[in-house]
């Protein structure tokens, strides 16, 4: 998920869009909604991440979030790290039907993007 501008105040309110690589349509399944649900839950819950709304699209989500511990950046890093992860590890083991095109453009996308891990999404 691409950033394009940096979060400058950490203590306030921001509006945030997260997209998939190349936008592809991963949030159509429940089951990888869910895992960005309960990744906000966790946030909420222990990283002090003050959600005031958020949809979540078929290629992107959008939130509306505050950091109750003035890292707002350092959480959104952990959230997009632990969630992608998450999403590609269910993935490779559930019964995606498109797993070896979404996993070939996520790895096509961390190669063009110099990231050190296997996949990007």
């Amino acid at each position: 998920m691409p950033t394009g501008y940096q979060i400058k105040e950490q203590s306030k309110a921001y509006y945030l869009t997260l997209q998939v690589v190349y936008w592809i349509d991963v949030f159509m399944q429940k089951s990888y909604k869910d895992i960005v649900i309960d990744s906000l839950r966790y946030c909420q819950q222990h990283k002090s991440l003050e959600i005031y709304a958020y949809v979540i699209m078929s290629n992107h989500l959008h939130l509306l979030v505050r950091s109750g511990n003035e890292d707002l950046s350092g959480t959104l890093r952990d959230f997009k790290k632990f969630t992608s992860k998450a999403i590609v590890d269910a993935i490779e083991t559930g019964q995606e039907s498109r797993k070896e095109w979404i996993l070939r453009l996520f790895a096509h996308a961390a190669k063009r993007q110099n990231k050190h891990g296997t996949y990007q999404l």
